[in-house]
């Protein structure tokens, strides 16, 4: 396979204080925007012989591998399916590109995440305009930050070290989406 199948889609960040930057990557049954002529949604378990596999995941900064932020196999990125979708904790690395965009993602100057992959499975419906494609399992390639958000129901934020901090986030959090999964 060739760079000609890998997708990408681009999802919501939230920033909050903090040094690690964490969320949902895709949230499962949520619509994308419209992609150039079609409207998309992922199904609970599209990531999942991926994950199971241990496939290693990048995770970059606007898809630029120069820009490498941390990566599953070196244990920097954890990711794992829920009942919502694809959470990912990263402890972004501590170079010029990490700090940067800890830095633009706590200050709202950066506010989306996305995704690169490979599709599996899809399943298309051209009933009506414009036409639905729904991702069924999919090559997990990388979580990149990004500014270019296409699905809105995902979420990202830097992860708050200080306790205090981290409890008024999760109150805000709660408050504003109606539940938090994380990683502990």
């Amino acid at each position: 396979m060739g760079h000609a199948d890998i997708e990408r889609r681009a999802l919501e960040l939230r920033a909050v204080e903090g040094g690690r930057i964490e969320g949902y990557a895709a949230v499962f049954n949520s619509p994308s925007h419209d992609l150039g002529g079609f409207v998309e949604t992922i199904a609970p378990g599209a990531f999942a012989a991926s994950l199971t596999r241990g496939d290693d995941v990048l995770a970059l900064f606007h898809h630029d591998t120069r820009a490498v932020l941390g990566r599953s196999k070196s244990g920097t990125l954890r990711l794992k399916e829920d009942g919502k979708g694809l959470f990912f904790s990263l402890d972004v690395a501590n170079t010029t590109a990490g700090r940067d965009v800890l830095e633009s993602v706590g200050r709202g100057d950066i506010t989306g995440a996305s995704f690169g992959f490979r599709a599996i499975r899809d399943r298309w419906s051209h009933k009506g305009t414009p036409a639905k494609r729904e991702l069924l399992e999919v090559e997990l390639l990388d979580v990149t930050v990004t500014p270019s958000p296409a699905y809105p129901a995902t979420v990202v934020s830097r992860r708050s070290l200080d306790a205090i901090n981290e409890a008024e986030r999760r109150a805000r959090y709660l408050d504003h989406f109606g539940g938090y999964h994380g990683l502990r």
